[in-house]
């Protein structure tokens, strides 16, 4: 008996090696399931949003993979990382090392680029230290070094026979009086030296012009070349570089016949050299290779004299110079008035006729003392005092005063502007004349990923045999990089573009690449959306780098909603069968064939007998539209867009074509510097007309509603606030003396101090991403015991906070106030999530529809105009059709609504379509055609057409 028990155990443990099994997990909404993953598959988990697809491979999966790894360090080294919660589930087997790759550590420090983070710059900066080639930043000619012996041998082959000036340059246009350098070279022995081309003896208290650029030379020796003299030559040669530091200027006697040696990289014409190179002097984040005035930004900000001075007609009584608003009696008022007299104004002068050296002199202050009539003593004798200027007082706040708020106010008055001295290469100008190719290391990183793929086919071709030698290797690990990069559809991006102008799935698909060129095998990778961002032309080129992955021995699981990815996976997990608790349970699971033939809402969608219907009519606007013309930001070429107002506006094209640019760059910064006064710049542009026909602009992004536990749904809408002042008008509350602030968790009071009313405790992991647990205390509550008391139809503000949103909307159905905040959550399908719900812990798709929901609450005017970025991301088929009900609804109140996508079910009910492209990065940015989707589709050269006319089910021509 005993042996057939381990004969069944056996057989299990080897049908367990294949597949990882999870035992009754319970994270968050799962109900205690179980479920089985192959291992060495492409694995889709999908269903709808908030069904459990994260908790079950994120929360459950790869947090027992992170613990386990935990575990693996000595008690010494736990000590300090704190205990990693246990997720909520029985048993996980068959799990190798875990790999998780989100969406949302998306790195937001300007010295992040696309090249830092997949180390390709790296691999740049190591090539171009140890096979570059210098040249001269004056003369443009190649850089030459020398040995001792070379230099010797090239004197006695120029200057044969010839008598010479052996001299060691000492200065190279520098400004000063130098008689300190005479006087120490003077006393070594030394008798002359050449001084701006003329060779003068030294002598006592000898001095130059302090205030005029010099070149000085000390002469070592004079002698003549010949065979007697080669032993004396190279004496004073050993002499000049000890002296010139490794640089020596040879000079025939009594002509302008002279050349530079050195044993450093030197300009033969000049006498420039420059240090031997290495990897660091490449890197704009190391001193010793960023650009000096831009501190390797490539940007440098400046005072914007147009936001000092946005009316020239005012006078500066009247708020014509902004940093100061209107005349206060106030100190600076006084000095510009003293000012004012000495240059013929007074403050109701007009600004443009107030003479211009004066108006420089408010702006930039003055060292002379100008007499105050009034005092800040208080009495009218006349005081002197200095007077500094708006811009440096400006300048002063934004870099001394450590106030966040002095900081902003003074920001507005700023702008960025590319760095003059390094022209936005970030590198010092000695960096940026080594050369391979004829291309400098910034002009690599400016190329596109496609353009740097075409350029290194056949660089080895093209480099010296030294070159070649060295940097065959290198070469060959930047071209591998670069390749997966373009295999996950991001050949539009260049090496230098910053990460934090990256989308979420961008800077995933970035990672995914580095992980397919780390050569890892056993490894279990967890993907979130990688899809995000991309077209559907680049959709079969991501699954195919998914399938390498796996195809190397590693077993790859996807949170995805993608048809396109579902269809191409090995095996498919579908959550349901609704959203929160009503979800949370395994309703399908099996290969893209087997799911076909089963009864679930994905499986409906997927066999075509669900379906968003298609608009019998578009809607024909209401006649009004803003028209933007000339953008040329970033990759957009002269496009002049319209976009006709009242409709449902769709922006779309490949990957990197130049819809985020028009749209988040250009268009929206300059609605919100018309409502708003904001401080961001757009992005350049000709004009734009109609922003009269609008007034209100909302963008509503998928960024979370917060950064901290304490943010939540409730908050984050104003309904909490109604709902403190519902429980503060309570009988028992008013007998204690509650006031609402007393049902607030963020201020002291009712909240538990423990966790200080955040119901989670803050654990830091110090090298691993900060973990919250359960407060111990409140047991998750986030009250203490005595504001739990209070209670309205027998809930506390606790259970309040743990009801779901549709149990929310029949518990206050009786107050109006609350119940119709709370119906708006609803209505965008959030009806799962519990009013308490912390922000951390929604999708970027659910935290959107928060901020949608927010916005149909307030009162609309029917010229609004909203922008969204992907709204679809997160979303299931179901939630995308809940999503444009809410979308039309906006739409049919007079609004407008544009929104960037590439969802076919979103572009095929648009009212309006704007297509740009045809590629992306320089292959993009025009427009292609615009109009309603039957029309776009009849484009030839657009991609989008092609896979919309599918959609449309139209005939092809």
């Amino acid at each position: 008996m005993q042996k057939t028990d381990t004969a069944v155990l056996d057989e299990e443990l080897i049908e367990n090696e294949e597949k990882v099994v999870v035992h009754g997990a319970r994270v968050h909404n799962l109900q205690n399931i179980n479920v089985e993953i192959p291992r060495n598959q492409l694995t889709v988990i999908t269903g709808l949003s908030g069904s459990g697809k994260s908790s079950l491979a994120f929360d459950t999966i790869y947090a027992e993979g992170q613990r386990r790894y935990i575990e693996t360090f000595s008690a010494y080294a736990r000590s300090f990382l704190g205990n990693m919660e246990r997720p909520d589930v029985d048993k996980i087997t068959g799990l190798s090392p875990v790999i998780s790759i989100e969406q949302k550590t998306t790195n937001k420090n300007p010295r992040s680029t696309v090249g830092t983070v997949t180390e390709i710059y790296d691999f740049l900066r190591l090539l171009y230290a140890r096979a570059g080639e210098a040249f001269s930043y004056e003369t443009g000619e190649k850089m030459v070094k020398y040995t001792d012996d070379q230099i010797l041998k090239l004197i006695q082959e120029k200057f044969a026979d010839q008598r010479i000036l052996v001299m060691a340059p000492i200065v190279r246009g520098r400004k000063g009086h130098y008689r300190e350098l005479f006087e120490q070279f003077r006393r070594k022995g030394f008798l002359y030296a050449r001084i701006d081309g003329e060779v003068k003896e030294l002598v006592p208290n000898m001095k130059v012009d302090r205030y005029k650029n010099h070149f000085i030379e000390i002469v070592i020796d004079r002698l003549e070349v010949d065979a007697g003299s080669l032993k004396r030559l190279k004496e004073s040669l050993q002499t000049a570089m000890k002296q010139g530091h490794g640089i020596t200027l040879v000079m025939q006697h009594e002509s302008d016949n002279m050349k530079y040696y050195s044993r450093q990289l030197m300009c033969p014409s000049t006498g420039i050299s420059y240090a031997e190179p290495a990897p660091h002097n490449f890197s704009f984040n190391s001193p010793q290779g960023a650009c000096p005035r831009c501190n390797g930004l490539g940007q440098v900000a400046e005072i914007d004299l147009e936001k000092i001075i946005p009316d020239p007609g005012k006078s500066i009584s009247k708020g014509g110079i902004a940093p100061l608003g209107t005349q206060k009696n106030t100190l600076i008022f006084w000095q510009i008035e003293a000012l004012g007299e000495k240059y013929g104004f007074d403050l109701k002068t007009p600004i443009k006729d107030i003479p211009e050296d004066g108006l420089s002199v408010v702006l930039n202050g003055t060292n002379e003392r100008i007499q105050l009539k009034n005092s800040p003593l208080g009495s009218s004798v006349n005081y002197m005092m200095t007077y500094e200027g708006v811009i440096k007082y400006i300048d002063s706040q934004r870099d001394d005063n450590p106030s966040k708020k002095a900081k902003k106010w003074a920001n507005q008055f700023v702008k960025e502007r590319t760095c003059p001295e390094c022209n936005g290469q970030r590198l010092k100008k000695e960096s940026l004349h080594f050369k391979i190719d004829d291309f400098n290391i910034s002009e690599v990183a400016k190329m596109d990923i496609s353009e740097l793929s075409k350029w290194l086919i056949d660089l080895e071709d093209r480099l010296t045999e030294r070159q070649r030698k060295i940097g065959t290797e290198v070469i060959k690990e930047i071209r591998d990089r670069v390749s997966f990069l373009i295999d996950v559809g991001l050949e539009y991006l260049s090496l230098d573009r910053t990460s934090r102008t990256l989308s979420g799935g961008e800077s995933q698909r970035i990672r995914l690449a580095t992980q397919i060129g780390s050569q890892l095998v056993n490894v279990l990778y967890i993907l979130d959306e990688p899809s995000i961002g991309l077209h559907h032309r680049d959709n079969i080129r991501l699954i195919h780098s998914l399938q390498k992955l796996r195809d190397t021995g590693n077993s790859v699981i996807v949170v995805e909603h993608d048809k396109d990815m579902m269809l191409s996976a090995d095996y498919i997990v579908d959550m349901g069968p609704y959203a929160g608790r009503h979800g949370g349970e395994v309703v399908a699971a099996g290969t893209p064939e087997f799911m076909l033939k089963q009864d679930t809402l994905t499986s409906k969608y997927l066999t075509g007998e669900h379906q968003i219907a298609i608009p019998e009519i578009r809607r024909p606007g209401n006649g009004k539209s803003i028209k933007l013309k000339g953008c040329n930001g970033n990759n957009l070429k002269g496009v002049n867009a319209d976009f006709p107002l009242g409709k449902l506006i769709c922006v779309t094209g490949v990957s990197g074509s130049g819809k985020s640019s028009l749209i988040n760059g250009t268009l929206q910064p300059i609605l919100s510097q018309y409502f708003y006064k904001s401080v961001k710049d757009p992005l350049e542009y000709k004009k734009i007309e109609g922003l009269d026909n609008i007034d209100k602009v909302v963008q509503v992004d998928q960024s979370p509603l917060g950064r901290t536990p304490r943010s939540n749904p409730v908050t984050y809408t104003g309904v909490f606030s109604d709902i403190r002042a519902l429980f503060a008008q309570l009988p028992e509350a008013k007998i204690r003396g509650y006031k609402p602030g007393r049902f607030s968790f963020n201020v002291k009071g009712g909240r538990c101090e423990d966790c200080q009313g955040g119901g989670l405790k803050l654990i830091e992991m110090n090298f691993l991403p900060d973990v919250y647990v359960h407060c111990d205390t409140c047991n998750g509550k986030r009250y203490n015991r005595e504001t739990l008391e209070v209670r309205f139809k027998g809930k506390s503000i606790g259970d309040v906070l743990d009801m779901t949103i549709n149990q929310g909307v029949e518990f206050f159905e009786s107050i109006p106030s609350i119940v119709h905040k709370l119906k708006m959550l609803q209505e965008v399908g959030l009806g799962y999530i519990t009013l308490g719900q912390s922000s951390t812990t929604l999708s970027g798709g659910e935290s959107q529809r928060v901020k949608l929901a927010s916005e149909l609450a307030k009162k609309d005017t029917g010229k609004t105009l909203y922008i969204l970025d992907e709204p679809t991301t997160g979303l299931h088929f179901e939630d995308i059709r809940v999503l444009l009900e809410v979308l039309n609804k906006l739409v049919d109140r007079g609004n407008t609504v544009i929104v960037i996508e590439h969802n076919l079910d979103v572009i095929k009910v648009a009212d309006h379509v704007i297509d740009l492209g045809p590629e992306g990065g320089k292959g993009g940015g025009k427009l292609l055609c615009a109009g309603t989707p039957e029309e776009v589709a009849k484009i030839k050269k657009s991609h989008t057409a092609k896979y919309l006319k599918k959609e449309l089910a139209l005939s092809s021509e």
